[in-house]
């Protein structure tokens, strides 16, 4: 094999996508600071063939289209755009969604026909004299044009082992805690997803409770939401239905939630999944004690998961399965494949800690991630990403999470 290439990006990187298995790869990042955000081509040399830098502040989100066009959100002024651009850095275009004074972009996914957006308030320091807002999902049209919009109230959030003192309450535990929409963002694991004719938005307040909303994608209409529960890592488990994953204040469970809104199987297990064609799920399970008892597991229908190897350490980039149904990631400091027999097999020593991007597959086995501002391509003996509702976190190469049967 070939060596491995590490190459440094201008800043904290959050979003890796590709086009096409052969790249480039578009690589979404902080610049110096974290008020302008970076997008950046770069080839499966490790070479950067162009950057741009755009002014604004939050989690900078990328999404590359079916044509390998790339697709950014920006705020400029008082509205929010989404620009387009080729994968030669070029401007296509700009669309301008219709939106109020006080919002942020919380997420958005491309659909073949618009945009599926999740708005929430805009932080203070872009708001200004706005009007705050309250949290929504909308659709639009390629041009901008809002097809449906749909208001979204937490309700008052509590679980098990959350409670808190405040002035408000006269400094006395509390166990449900009223929400405004300056303390709700956008689930900060996989906020928006597209499975069918289904979007699940998930929202979360600032104590990390979140509710998902599951809603119709052609009217808007809210089928069901589910109860309040410790935000978690989710997917798209198959045609309109979802995983949705708990974990914190004593929760490690992930549920299915169908199509009808209906949750079916529960699983006592939580972590970043795989879902591949033959409906096999896999996670590199992810929890918050100390030492951890994690370990990669398949999630069976019968809701027992299937044991697998020990995964110490926690910090973890979530995993690809290739077609072949070996799956890879990165934990500890170590990346590791794991046979579809559970037999794990150490590929590379790569140190770090801290904040780390998805794990991708590219052409010739050569697995791509982040660790920081690092950008790290890994030659292994691996097969192409595989097919299906999920094979690796974001859906697929173009990090647009919608699949459709």
């Amino acid at each position: 094999m070939t060596a491995a290439l590490l190459a440094t990006m201008p800043g904290q990187v959050w979003r890796l996508a590709a086009g096409d298995p052969a790249g480039p790869l578009f690589v979404t990042s902080y610049g110096a600071d974290p008020l302008t955000a970076v997008l950046s081509a770069v080839d499966q040399r490790g070479q950067m063939l162009w950057r741009r830098d755009f002014p604004g502040t939050g989690r900078p989100w990328s999404r590359v289209s079916a044509q390998g066009t790339v697709w950014i959100a920006r705020p400029e002024a008082a509205w929010h755009v989404l620009e387009e651009i080729d994968a030669d850095g070029r401007t296509l275009g700009t669309v301008v969604p219709a939106c109020q004074p006080g919002e942020d972009i919380g997420a958005f996914v491309l659909l073949p026909d618009g945009f599926c957006i999740a708005w929430t308030a805009a932080r203070p320091m872009l708001r200004g004299a706005a009007p705050l807002r309250e949290p929504r999902v909308a659709r639009y049209t390629r041009d901008g044009r809002r097809l449906w919009s749909t208001p979204v109230r937490l309700g008052d959030l509590s679980y098990p082992g959350v409670v808190e003192l405040s002035e408000a309450n006269g400094w006395r535990l509390q166990a449900k805690r009223p929400w405004t929409p300056r303390g709700v963002r956008s689930a900060y694991h996989e906020p928006l997803l597209i499975s069918g004719d289904r979007v699940a938005a998930s929202f979360e307040e600032t104590s990390g409770l979140a509710r998902t909303f599951l809603l119709d994608l052609a009217t808007g209409h809210t089928l069901a939401v589910t109860d309040p529960a410790p935000s978690g890592h989710k997917a798209i488990a198959g045609d309109g239905a979802f995983l949705i994953g708990a974990q914190g204040y004593g929760a490690f469970e992930t549920v299915l939630l169908t199509r009808d809104g209906t949750t079916t199987t529960r699983w006592p297990s939580h972590g970043a999944f795989t879902v591949t064609a033959d409906g096999t799920i896999r996670t590199a399970e992810m929890d918050n004690r100390q030492p951890s008892p994690t370990q990669f597991r398949h999630l069976s229908p019968g809701g027992q998961p299937v044991q697998g190897p020990h995964l110490p350490g926690y910090y973890t980039a979530p995993p690809a399965t290739d077609t072949h149904g070996t799956t890879v990631l990165w934990r500890n400091g170590s990346l590791t494949a794991i046979e579809t027999d559970m037999t794990p097999h150490h590929l590379h020593t790569i140190p770090g800690t801290g904040i780390t991007t998805r794990t991708l597959i590219l052409e010739g086995g050569l697995v791509a991630l982040a660790l920081d501002h690092e950008l790290h391509l890994l030659p292994t003996p691996l097969g192409p990403l595989a097919t299906g509702p999920w094979p690796c976190a974001d859906h697929n190469l173009n990090g647009n999470p919608t699949h459709t049967s």
